[in-house]
């Protein structure tokens, strides 16, 4: 019996979209974009790996730790944020991989759509492997089989995160489940990072982002009434009253 690739890895336990990545298929899949703001591609540029962490006021209050890898945003979502401190190990769920320019993203996503909730751009920077690779592209392939691996060690030149960090894959736990852990060096530290809690871009908050009226947000377009609107208009029935017939309200 003939067993295509995919259903083999199935079989055998492992998740191909989780281990192997799916491009930016599951991330175009969740989205509505001509009702967020948020981007559809874009292409990696310079000789330096980027990093974006992005603190996300959704259903529930979470970091989006993102690394560039091979053109996209490999995606962790963090619920307590990234830490300085070695003896706090942090979990990390393995999300979509995200669009290059999603890195340059902070504003509103409106209600109705996957994520909704306000975006700000908590920390950004570079990164490469701990391990010697001069070159990006050397870099990169290091970086997939550590991915692949389950065991990812970078050092992160950021604003807020800096030095060694790990992303470890944890067993016993769902596939998606990861650790992410600050090594000991000189900039380990017990101090609460997340006390820094302004964007490194716009300088806002959360709740400034939210108060920002100049925050990217799609809104709907009132001068195309939608189908059902149409629709409504045209059964609304009007009203007799005192002898004048009047339009009821829609």
């Amino acid at each position: 019996m003939r067993i295509g690739i995919v259903q083999l890895l199935k079989f055998i336990g492992i998740n191909f979209y989780i281990t192997f990545g799916m491009g930016l298929t599951e991330y175009k899949k969740k989205r509505t974009f001509r009702k967020t703001p948020e981007p559809t591609g874009g292409r990696a540029a310079g000789s330096e790996l980027q990093f974006v962490v992005q603190k996300h006021d959704a259903s529930r209050l979470h970091y989006d730790f993102r690394l560039e890898l091979k053109g996209v945003l490999k995606s962790w979502a963090v619920p307590k944020g990234p830490s300085m401190n070695p003896a706090e190990k942090r979990l990390a769920m393995l999300v979509e991989d995200h669009p290059f320019d999603y890195k340059n993203f902070e504003g509103i996503i409106p209600e109705g759509n996957y994520g909704a909730g306000t975006v700000i751009i908590w920390d950004e920077g570079t990164y490469e492997p701990i391990e010697e690779a001069v070159e990006k592209n050397a870099q990169e392939v290091h970086l997939l089989k550590a991915f692949k691996a389950g065991s990812i060690k970078i050092r992160m030149h950021g604003k807020k995160l800096k030095g060694e960090f790990a992303l470890v894959r944890t067993r016993g736990m769902e596939e998606n489940s990861w650790l992410l852990i600050k090594h000991r060096d000189k900039f380990a530290t017990e101090n609460d990072i997340s006390k820094k809690n302004k964007s490194v871009v716009s300088g806002k908050t959360i709740e400034g982002m939210m108060k920002y009226k100049k925050a990217k947000q799609w809104k709907s377009n009132r001068s195309t009434p939608s189908t059902s609107s149409r629709t409504q208009k045209k059964t609304t029935k009007t009203k007799t009253t005192r002898g004048r017939r009047l339009k009821s309200k829609s």
